[in-house]
């Protein structure tokens, strides 16, 4: 069936109408994005580009204070689950040195981005899932592991550096199980 030139120049006039619509729709969104943030794009990326993975500042200032106590390892093993920051064959231990942001870690460090909060939600979730399977595996295998937080190093709730050292090294020498070192407890005034 023949469609006559007015039915054509309907449906691409509709077509060109939807497109539109659509188009508008989708600015519309990306404008709510954008307003979300409160740094531009630029910024945005700039600031994402310095998260590193390895070789963050704390876990630099755990290994310089672990070596000169006399403590030798491996960094990054990525024969292992997670790659460790710090894997001490020796000792058959490993040590994490974890952000709370990015661990999910429950103090004073970590909050809750709100925008994109499904996003976010997701996000943290599968990384402490990711994190206890990591443990259970590398447990099962017989590593002991020490988790040192962020939170421990810095932050209003920060360690004396020495303190931190002296409990890592006790831990490395007298193979106590899991441990984790955090930053000390508020109190409610």
């Amino acid at each position: 069936m023949d469609k006559t030139g007015s039915e054509i120049a309907y449906k691409n006039t509709t077509n060109l109408h939807l497109e539109i619509f659509w188009d508008i729709m989708l600015l519309n969104i990306l404008e709510v994005l954008r307003l979300t943030d409160t740094v531009n794009s630029a910024k945005r990326s700039q600031i994402m580009s310095r998260v590193r993975g390895k070789d963050t500042k704390p876990e630099l200032l755990i290994r310089r204070e672990l070596h000169a106590k006399g403590f030798r390892y491996r960094l990054h093993d990525r024969k292992l689950p997670g790659k460790p920051d710090l894997v001490f064959p020796k000792y058959k231990s490993i040590i994490f040195i974890h952000g709370c942001f990015w661990h999910g870690h429950t103090c004073h460090m970590f909050r809750r981005p709100s925008s994109h909060t499904e996003y976010w939600n997701r996000k943290f979730a599968r990384n402490i899932e990711r994190d206890k399977r990591n443990y259970r595996y590398l447990e099962d295998k017989g590593w002991r592991i020490l988790t040192i937080w962020e939170c421990a190093l810095s932050g209003r709730t920060r360690l004396p550096l020495e303190n931190v050292i002296d409990m890592a090294s006790d831990w490395l020498l007298f193979k106590t199980a899991h441990m984790e070192i955090r930053g000390h407890e508020e109190t409610a005034n």
